[in-house]
């Protein structure tokens, strides 16, 4: 099936969104065992939380991805929010 322009800009939004969580939470683990190394044991098991939260979100968003490509989710037309809109300036 064939997506439109909408659909498309959706499904690679969600998937940017996603891989940005991925390679947030890469981060997330190096800084958790930098803190392990410092002794720091209470911020870097803070960190590897977050890291799973991320991970989650991100397996959920690529789920999305692949409903929108799938036609499960679909979006006909886009309009972007007030602060998305290129403003006018007066002449």
């Amino acid at each position: 099936m064939w997506l439109n322009e909408s659909e498309n800009e959706l499904r690679r939004d969600l998937q940017s969104v996603a891989s940005d969580l991925r390679w947030s939470a890469v981060e997330l683990l190096r800084i958790a065992d930098q803190l392990r190394q410092a002794g720091n044991d209470v911020d870097a098991q803070a960190a590897l939380r977050l890291c799973d939260l991320f991970q989650g979100d991100e397996q959920r968003l690529a789920g999305y991805a692949e409903e929108v490509k799938a036609k499960a989710i679909s979006r006909k037309e886009h309009n972007p929010p007030e602060h998305d809109k290129p403003r006018q300036t007066g002449a």
